[in-house]
């Protein structure tokens, strides 16, 4: 990671992490005749799953949509080897998705970012104005109430300590708790089965995912922005990021950890 750059990507390079959103795919059952929006698409690693899948189908077409000019940009680049199917570039906000898109997609993908979300019954109506009648709806989140296993926690509270001691002693910084940070703001497995209900979806999967998440995954989580500020608020990235990553190799010494387990929500739904 260069000096500044705070973006997801790097964690997005985790092996564990790809097939995550793999297996999500799968569940989805994509394949020929589809138009396929991937919402969120960063630089383009759930991009180049989607285009795995369907390297022989006909008529197929992915639209990767970020509201990042950046991301895009590097989605494109990393992308040259496997474009063979066609694959659009958009430039959107989530919530004005539907405005973006000139005809209606047979699926929406959301790989682990709808917890990002404020008004996320405002992104439902958004999605089901982007989908034909049957299209589906998949998503995954590891920010949810019961992400956190139990026998995990004494990880995160030794982490969180060290973390905030070593940005007091080291940077003579101190956190700021203002307003909760959106992707702290944890709804239930069925609050979200809940919310898909609520716009007219019918939910055909719902999965947990349990993953013995690695040190180098926490290492990475540590250097993206929108987890830097919802840990460690109000103080400058740089330190907060230096302070989480030392923190955890102490947390993972401390506790002669090899992995520390994490649930993802898996869910697919089908739109009426």
């Amino acid at each position: 990671m260069t000096s500044g750059d705070f973006t997801f990507s790097t964690f997005s390079k985790n092996a564990f992490y790809g097939e995550l959103n793999g297996r999500l795919i799968d569940m989805v059952d994509v394949g020929s005749g589809q138009r396929i929006v991937d919402l969120a698409c960063g630089t383009g690693g759930v991009t180049r799953l989607i285009l795995e899948r369907i390297r022989d189908a006909r008529e197929s077409v992915v639209i990767a949509v970020d509201h990042s000019s950046t991301a895009l940009r590097q989605a494109m680049d990393d992308l040259k080897d496997i474009r063979d199917n066609a694959v659009q570039f958009v430039q959107s906000q989530v919530e004005q998705v539907s405005e973006s898109l000139k005809e209606r997609a047979d699926t929406v993908v959301f790989c682990n970012a709808i917890h990002y979300i404020p008004d996320k019954d405002a992104l439902l109506t958004e999605i089901s104005k982007t989908l034909k009648p049957g299209g589906k709806f998949a998503f995954n989140t590891s920010f949810f109430e019961g992400g956190q296993l139990p026998e995990s926690l004494l990880f995160y509270r030794k982490w969180m300590f060290k973390s905030a001691r070593i940005l007091r002693k080291e940077h003579g910084l101190s956190t700021q708790r203002t307003a909760k940070v959106e992707s702290r703001k944890h709804l239930t497995a069925e609050q979200y089965r809940e919310l898909v209900e609520r716009h007219n979806f019918t939910v055909l999967k719902q999965e947990i995912d349990t993953v013995n998440v690695p040190i180098d995954g926490w290492l990475d989580i540590s250097t993206f922005e929108d987890f830097i500020v919802g840990t460690l608020p109000g103080v400058p990235l740089d330190a907060a990021s230096d302070s989480l990553q030392k923190g955890c190799h102490q947390a993972f010494e401390e506790l002669n950890l090899t992995y520390v387990p994490r649930n993802w929500l898996d869910m697919v739904a089908v739109r009426a």
